[in-house]
């Protein structure tokens, strides 16, 4: 059996959490998300890039995305400097998700977005920052802590900056009017396209 203090932080984790996205909401800009929005939807790429556990959960936005038919893909800052950002072209949208905003390795590719006309949606808690200033989009990240006892590890960051992601994409389907049957084509696989695929249900 774990220790009674390893349950209780475990415990603790789900309040955290819970308490951070409850939070988020005051900080829901009802201007600035519909700005996103509206560049997603009219967007014909979209581009994704983070470090760390942001770029993990930048993987999961773009492949929100490819699910509802906007094509996108994660953009490693590693390699953006070195010819991926190639993918974007005039009229795109790159969405940088950074939580202090400042991120060394993703602010090359804000130069060659700005050169070649696409678009920029940053996703920060610090809106004075280099990313944030440099975007056309800025949505407020809120963390109240991290889970770990040290407020150290991207946990509660990590689940408010995926919340964010999934605000996205439940508007995007909304706004484009993506229907259930057009992820079905898409999405044979697994329980969910059998249960979208059963024309009996």
């Amino acid at each position: 059996m774990i220790s009674n203090e390893a349950l209780c932080a475990a415990r603790n984790a789900y309040d955290i959490e819970a308490q951070c996205i409850s939070q988020m909401k005051e900080y829901f800009n009802d201007l600035d998300f519909s700005q996103a929005v509206e560049l997603l939807c009219a967007a014909p790429r979209i581009g994704a890039a983070g470090c760390g556990h942001s770029g993990i959960i930048c993987q999961h936005f773009a492949h929100l995305m490819c699910c509802i038919e906007r094509p996108a893909r994660f953009i490693s800052p590693a390699e953006a400097v070195h010819g991926a950002t190639g993918f974007l072209q005039k009229g795109d949208v790159m969405v940088f998700a950074s939580r202090g905003g400042k991120t060394k390795e993703l602010l090359p590719i804000v130069d060659i977005c700005k050169a070649k006309g696409v678009s920029i949606i940053t996703i920060t808690e610090n809106l004075e920052s280099p990313l944030a200033l440099a975007a056309d989009v800025v949505l407020k990240q809120h963390v109240n802590r991290e889970t770990d006892k040290w407020n150290a590890q991207g946990t509660t960051s990590t689940t408010a900056l995926c919340m964010i992601f999934h605000a996205l994409q439940a508007a995007v389907i909304e706004q484009t009017g993506y229907q259930a049957e057009q992820f079905a084509l898409i999405h044979p696989g697994g329980a969910v396209g059998e249960r979208l695929n059963n024309k009996s249900l």
